[in-house]
Formats: C-alpha cells, structure tokens, sequence
C-alpha cells in the first residue's frame, strides 16, 4: 500500500514526508482493518512533522482524521463488521484501568496511545484501529466532509464544552477560525450564543461572517463588549494575554491546543474577577459521540478543500501559511 512516512522532523517547506510502498496492516486481536477513503489535516499533524512534539515512533505515518470502511476484523471484535462505514480519531487507544480512566477521564488516561503519533495513521491507503475506538458516522456526510469531525470537531467541541460549562447563552470569543473553530461557531449558535470571531486570514473573517459571527475582528481588537467565555485554537501565546483583556468577571478561557508558543508574563489584574483559564487535552469517546450527534442534529457544514495523498507535504505547507479556508482533507 501507499503511505506517508515521517522518519525526522523538519520544517514543512523542507517536505520531510516521503510517499512509499509498504506492507499492509493486518488486524490484531480487539482491531479493525480499515480501508482508507479521506484523512484530514490537521495541526497536531504539523506540529508532529515539525519537531514541536517529540516523535514516538519513527517512521511514522502521520493523520487522525480517519474516514474509512471496515475491510477486516481481529479476533476478538464484536460490533463492528466489514463494510462498515466508520471514523477514526485522536485516542486510538485509552487503557481503562487507570485512575483517571476509572473516574471517566480516559483523555488524561495514563497510557494512552494516540493515532498517528504512537501508531500509523491516515496518511495511507490503509489503517488498523482499536475497535472499541472507533465511530459510526452520521449519514449525509460524504467522506471528505466528516474528515474534520474527527479530530477538529471533536477536539473543538472540548474546547467549547470546557468554556461554556455552567453558563447560559452569552456571548463567546473563538480566536483562530480554521478547522475547530468553524465546526465550533455553528454548535454554539445552535445552543444560543453570540460569537464573536478574532483572525487575521481575510478568507477566514469571511467565512465567520458566512457562519453567523456577530463580529470579527483580529486578536488585539477588543469585541463590542466584553466575552462571558472564549477559547483560543491558534497556537500562539500571546493570544492569552489579549484574550483575557476582552473576558468579563467571571470569564473562562479555554485552550485547544496540543502545543502553544510560550505565554508572556501575566500580569494578576488580568486574572482577577474570578476569571479561569483550562487548558484541553484530547478529548474522550464520549465527546466524539456527543459531537457526531451535533453533526447530524444541526447539520454541521464541514468546509473542505481536497487533495490527494501525494500532496501531503503540500497541504503542511498551506496549513503552516494559513493558507487553507476551514479544513484540508486528502482523499485517498
């Protein structure tokens, strides 16, 4: 089969993924064999490729925005058949046994393996997954357009989850409008917020404006009145500052991200008031279904643009440039 191999990390613009030939994955006990039709692209996958998080495999194939249909189960594997038409996300595997599993926190799960970083993922024709992690997807969705549920959907409806927790419909901040944030803005419109949007791409302004954003603007504007919650999807430091500046008293602040750059000094006013700041890591299976049900209630429109495998180093490019408008999907 075809994939995209990392063997070291190295900025996008040097293209360190190589398309090669390699054997096919075999299922495993508890596994399923899936036969790939579209993986997203999404930033952890950059930061991985980069160097911003250590390799935990090499090579590794990378991507875990898996849309594909069961071509085989191990031993051991009831539930899902072959033929299936199913999703594969971040968590490929939580241990259950752990502390924080025990107490229905499997994100935080002592043992976690991760899809496309602890094990290949969908930059392939073909991926094994743990059976017991992976998600029926909703109808009405082709494969390219429920790619970016897996991952920027679930993830960002955390990250949403996290800072709207406890608090009625307001009005809510989501800084960085790619792939998270514009599944995002349609959920919390669809529960009764009012979202204002910060971003400096002139096609993601307006593709906020498209989805509903009651204003846009960059991240040292301040919005029309101050947020009763926010989250930040760009990975950028700073933005915490900026955005604890637009909070009201008793604000919370969400951070999506895997990787940030550093947060500058914070000065304690900022802070004060009652305001939080959470920090989200993965996401648990829960979450998954609780978004792909969102998927399938509102509906959630997915904006996609496509490319074929061999264009991996490519989209890591675009996506690094802010170049691409909602989420990048390859189409394998």
């Amino acid at each position: 089969m075809r994939a995209q191999l990392l063997e070291r990390q190295a900025p996008a613009e040097e293209r360190p993924l190589e398309l090669r030939e390699v054997p096919r994955p075999e299922p495993g006990p508890g596994q399923v064999l899936l036969r790939i039709a579209a993986c997203g692209v999404c930033h952890t996958d950059l930061h991985i490729v980069e160097g911003d998080l250590p390799l935990h495999k090499r090579p590794i194939v990378p991507g875990h925005e898996i849309v594909g249909r069961v071509e085989a189960v191990g031993p051991g594997v009831a539930g899902v058949s072959p033929g299936a038409r199913v999703g594969v996300a971040w968590l490929h595997h939580a241990c259950g046994a752990c502390r924080f599993c025990r107490s229905g926190r499997e994100n935080l799960c002592e043992n976690a393996l991760f899809t496309g970083w602890d094990v290949d993922g969908g930059y392939a024709e073909y991926a094994v997954a743990a059976a017991d992690f992976v998600y029926p997807l909703p109808g009405g969705f082709p494969d390219e357009r429920a790619a970016p549920l897996l991952c920027a959907g679930i993830v960002g409806y955390r990250a949403l989850k996290l800072a709207i927790r406890g608090k009625g419909p307001g009005r809510l901040g989501l800084y960085g409008f790619g792939a998270s944030a514009h599944i995002a803005i349609q959920i919390a419109r669809h529960l009764g917020w009012e979202v204002y949007v910060f971003t400096r791409s002139p096609q993601n302004k307006a593709l906020a404006r498209e989805l509903g954003a009651a204003w846009v603007g960059e991240a040292h504007d301040r919005p029309p009145a101050p947020l009763d919650a926010a989250v930040i999807y760009a990975p950028a430091g700073w933005i915490v500052l900026e955005a604890l500046r637009s909070l009201d008293k008793g604000g919370r602040l969400s951070l999506a991200g895997i990787h940030m750059t550093p947060i500058p000094a914070l000065p304690y006013r900022l802070l004060y008031h009652e305001r939080e700041v959470v920090s989200v890591a993965n996401a648990t299976r829960e979450d998954a279904r609780e978004l792909l049900r969102f998927a399938a209630e509102i509906p959630i429109a997915t904006e996609v643009k496509t490319f074929p495998l061999d264009a991996a180093n490519d989209v890591l490019i675009k996506l690094k440039a802010r170049k691409v408008r909602g989420a990048a999907v390859l189409v394998v």
